[in-house]
């Protein structure tokens, strides 16, 4: 009976309907969520276990393509699973997840611990016929090999056995980090009580807090959510100093209050179980095991190059600093810019400096405009069509979901989802999901994929207007999802972002540049009351003002790159505040900029090993970004054909099938170089 009760689990069945199928969100409950899972990791494990045990010969479709074909069912349900968790978490889900994670964690450990499975992966990679096998097939089965000995399919039994143990672990304590995170930013807020609360602010930032305060069910004018859309915007245009500072505490603490949501003693937990995982493995310490798949390879070329940005960044940050400094004396203030000061005096000398203010622009920034121009700049680079689909399940009201296609012969390639919106059990920030990753083992399955925001919905009856910041990180998020929908492989685990993971930011961090074209200006940023386009004038000015800030940017996230490298470096149990304050003090860190992400709150690097000793990658991407970009400089400019068709050919649509470095050498004809990016953030450099 249990069996037929599993296999009426909506959360086993196929997915059925248009595209190869879609996730039926309107069956689905919390409920379905452990059996479904129990059951799926159980088949997925049979099929591990079949694979290994074929009596045939080990080949590359019996062994290799069959790994690639297994655990389908689990694949579909860990997608909902992770919908889930990232953007509708809730106590009943939490519980759930706690339970689950380190159960999920189990299936790689006996994946990479089966014996009987890695002989057969290491006969046929050491194998003459292994040199038959087509290109693309050889750098899977490098692959599978090289990720099996990186996780210790060569260690004792003793061994492998502690290893499983530390994953699951590290799988609930990234869990737990997660949830306490998500309780900070969910349960602390700034209330604003007057209209004098209000000063400064943009008339449709004041609706916004208005609302949240209503959605809260606050006796208070106004509120502002502790999440980075909410805090940044207010930062730099509340005239009100005394508010400004509470906004950043409650911000800047999260994790780090004296509450049950302190962070701190998980992440340290988390960081001496990788030292000992690294330890065990073979390394000197965690960064070691993490960069031996990246590009970098070795840690100190990452410190070298954050170095190498590190000191021109200040220096632009001190000159800067002095410019408010002196604004700040000249109005009378008694008071050295601290950080909840920096932005918003950076934003009156810009104001200043270039006549150009950030709330001026914001008012041609509407954030359905943007996607619209998104949409024409894929089309116009890579020849993709998108059509709004209103009969596809979504998991929430706020989601819209598009078809992507070949504009030219109409031809789907793919789905994207759009969550833009910031709301209660919805994790912070900005960030792209594959729900299905394109491949062609068996026919032509498309891929689906997701963009998340957390935008302020403000009043229904008016748009919705995003800063510059924002919508850069629109497109920047629109860029991987390209990543994962110009996929054009036949392997999934080779399938579109599945590359290096200081690679995987390039092509995002490119598309970032098509923001600021005239073409999309002139076409998209249109004021939301006149409909006019920015003037001439104003692009101009935005121009000019490209680079302004650029030192306070990359100085609160190469700071954070710092800090994580540096404790994954270490062996030793650390304490969270000591270890950032010396960190901090030995680069020379300006006290007037805090890192973009303190260690309790640091989601990218604790809530997963995802960006672990890896968070460099962010600039490590940039550099090729700086490089790729002048490709089409060199060119017509950003809309050159040949170019963007080289970067389709070469970068979008090959996913994992080459070496990284050769693959950026194959659009570029060289290998990266520093010096674009040095240009490009306008930096001084040494000769």
């Amino acid at each position: 009976m249990k069996k037929q009760i599993d296999l009426d689990n909506p959360l086993l069945q196929e997915w059925e309907g248009p595209y190869g199928g879609v996730p039926d969100f309107t069956k689905y409950k919390i409920s379905d969520f452990k059996p479904a899972i129990e059951f799926a990791i159980q088949e997925k494990l049979d099929e591990i276990d079949a694979i290994a045990n074929n009596s045939e010969e080990p080949g590359f479709d019996n062994t290799i393509a069959a790994l690639e074909l297994s655990g389908e069912k689990l694949d579909r349900i860990h997608a909902v699973y992770g919908i889930y968790r990232s953007n509708l978490s809730s106590p009943e889900f939490n519980s759930v997840d706690t339970e689950m994670s380190p159960k999920l964690a189990e299936i790689n450990d006996k994946l990479y611990q089966n014996e009987k499975l890695f002989s057969r992966i290491e006969k046929l990679y050491k194998s003459e016929n292994s040199k038959k096998l087509n290109d693309e097939q050889q750098r899977l089965l490098w692959l599978y090999y090289t990720d099996f000995v990186r996780e210790g399919a060569e260690l004792n039994v003793e061994d492998k056995e502690e290893v499983a143990r530390i994953n699951q672990e590290l799988a609930g304590l990234f869990t737990l980090f997660s949830q306490k995170l998500l309780a900070e930013e969910n349960d602390q807020f700034l209330e604003l009580k007057s209209a004098a609360d209000l000063d400064g602010l943009p008339e449709e930032f004041k609706n916004a807090a208005i609302a949240e305060a209503k959605e809260r069910n606050l006796d208070v004018l106004g509120c502002i959510g502790n999440t980075r859309s909410s805090i940044e915007p207010f930062l730099t245009f509340s005239d009100r100093r005394d508010l400004r500072e509470k906004a950043f505490e409650i911000f800047v603490k999260r994790g780090d209050n004296e509450n049950a949501n302190n962070t701190n003693a998980v992440l340290v937990s988390i960081l001496q179980l990788r030292a000992k995982k690294a330890l065990i493995l073979g390394f000197k310490n965690f960064a070691e095991w993490s960069l031996s798949n990246k590009m970098a390879k070795d840690p100190q070329k990452t410190l070298d190059l954050m170095e190498s940005v590190w000191t021109p960044a200040v220096e632009k940050v001190k000159n800067d600093v002095s410019a408010m400094q002196k604004m700040v004396d000249e109005e009378g203030g008694n008071f050295k810019i601290q950080p909840w000061d920096y932005r918003y005096y950076a934003e009156k000398v810009r104001k200043a400096k270039y006549d150009l203010d950030q709330n001026e622009i914001k008012q041609y920034l509407q954030l359905e405009n943007l996607r619209e121009g998104m949409f024409w700049t894929a089309g116009e680079l890579f020849d993709l069509g998108f059509k709004q689909l209103f009969d596809v399940p979504v998991y929430h009201s706020d989601v819209r979901v598009w078809e992507v296609n070949n504009k030219n012969t109409g031809e789907p390639i793919g789905l994207w989802y759009f969550d833009p919106y910031a709301r209660a059990g919805k994790r912070s920030g900005a960030w792209m999901n594959s729900h299905r990753d394109q491949q062609k083992i068996e026919g032509k399955t498309l891929p689906i994929v997701s963009n998340n925001c957390n935008f302020i919905k403000g009043n229904a009856d008016e748009p919705v207007l995003i800063s510059w910041d924002d919508a850069t990180t629109l497109f920047h998020e629109f860029g991987h999802a390209l990543h994962g929908l110009c996929s054009n492989v036949t392997y999934p685990s080779l399938s579109g972002t599945s590359v290096a993971r200081d690679y995987v930011e390039f092509p995002s961090q490119l598309l970032e540049h098509w923001l600021a074209t005239p073409e999309v200006l002139n076409k998209f940023a249109l004021h939301y009351k006149t409909n006019e386009p920015l003037s001439q004038s104003l692009v101009e000015r935005i121009g000019k003002a490209a680079n302004f800030n650029e030192g306070f940017a990359t100085v609160e996230t190469i700071s954070s790159s710092f800090v994580d490298m540096k404790l994954h470096l270490t062996t030793d149990t650390i304490d969270p505040h000591a270890f950032e304050e010396k960190v901090l003090s030995e680069i020379n860190m300006p006290d007037e900029i805090v890192m973009r992400h303190r260690i309790p709150q640091f989601a990218h690097i604790f809530s997963s090993d995802g960006y672990a000793a890896g968070y460099y990658s962010y600039l490590w991407a940039d550099v090729i970004n700086a490089d790729a970009y002048e490709a089409f400089l060199e060119a017509d400019g950003p809309f050159d054909k040949k170019v963007s068709e080289r970067f389709y050919k070469t970068v979008l649509s090959v996913g994992n099938t080459i070496d990284n470095e050769e693959m950026y050498e194959n659009f570029r004809g060289h290998a990266p170089k520093s010096d674009a990016l040095m240009r490009a953030r306008n930096f001084s450099v040494e000769s």
